[in-house]
């Protein structure tokens, strides 16, 4: 039975540290990895607008030598015309050796999984879940602290919409972290999130101001209110603008302290924190080939 990854809980701890090993090992020697997936055929399927994530895929299946096939437009496809999900996954798991889905409804990608004959990677379900954004958060955050346990992680902005605070949430409870939640009452940490983290012992605060509660941080995390997880335009209109993260904010700041964020960006980080030592936003970025390189290569059987 092959093996998908729809949720960051698919991924047990030891697999979540072989991946980042993994990652480490083609980020180093990202030029030499053509015959991992030389015969190999990937789908990359959007039916929600993406530019890291579909780019970021396509990139990792070329440099590990697969093809790639898909669309990133579901207009242009057989859904326009009514196919069902079922039979556009079964048809695309006659063509491929693993699909990417990006899907705006929450639970596709399981569904998706159900019904495929190949592994699917959930590249986003709705505001559920988006596991390859969480381990490339993972990986950036080993990256910068030289660990991933005991450190003080800060959620900015849209916590009750964000799939990437939701993910990455869980997958850092196996690594004893203390959460601080910034988000006004509109966006705050759905209460399922919370009882979860309770369950296992797992410390967090909440807040409303930004300013003045960051120099307790290791990690923080910024992201921006999604328009298009609305209903109703006038409670977008109500918090969009709430954060605004600014250069004069970072002052005694712990030196190790980063800033992420899974992009894109509105308003929510000032281009005056670029160039500070504590952005990490753009090299997270492209952290996500080497981790979903390593993610692809799992998947197939590939990594040792």
């Amino acid at each position: 039975m092959h093996k998908s990854l729809i949720s960051i809980h698919d991924f047990s701890k030891e697999e979540i540290l072989h991946i980042l090993d993994v990652a480490k090992k083609f980020e180093a020697d990202k030029y030499n990895c053509q015959d991992i997936l030389r015969s190999k055929v990937i789908a990359c399927i959007f039916f929600e607008p993406s530019t890291r994530t579909r780019l970021s895929f396509e990139t990792a299946s070329n440099r590990l030598g697969a093809r790639v096939i898909g669309f990133s437009d579901a207009g242009n496809t057989s859904v326009s015309k009514g196919e069902s999900l079922n039979d556009t996954i079964k048809m695309v798991s006659n063509y491929a050796d693993l699909i990417v889905m990006r899907h705006p409804l929450e639970g596709s990608a399981r569904y998706a999984s159900e019904v495929s004959s190949v592994p699917i990677i959930n590249a986003g379900d709705g505001a559920n879940q988006h596991p390859t954004q969480t381990l490339l958060d993972l990986y950036s955050i080993r990256q910068t602290q030289g660990k991933l346990e005991n450190l003080t992680i800060n959620m900015v902005g849209d916590l009750k919409y964000g799939r990437t605070v939701h993910s990455l949430l869980q997958a850092m409870s196996h690594f004893n972290p203390e959460f601080i939640f910034t988000a006004p009452e509109e966006l705050k940490m759905p209460v399922e999130y919370k009882v979860f983290l309770k369950e296992r012992g797992i410390p967090f605060t909440e807040r409303t101001e930004l300013s003045g509660n960051i120099q307790d941080t290791d990690i923080l995390y910024m992201t921006r209110v999604q328009q298009e997880r609305f209903t109703d335009p006038m409670e977008y209109e109500k918090v969009k603008d709430v954060y605004r993260l600014t250069a004069s904010m970072l002052e005694g700041c712990k030196s190790n302290m980063k800033i992420l964020h899974p992009l894109p960006r509105v308003n929510e980080i000032s281009e005056d924190v670029d160039t500070t030592p504590y952005a990490y936003y753009f090299k997270q970025a492209e952290n996500g080939v080497y981790v979903r390189m390593a993610i692809i290569a799992y998947l197939l059987g590939k990594t040792k």
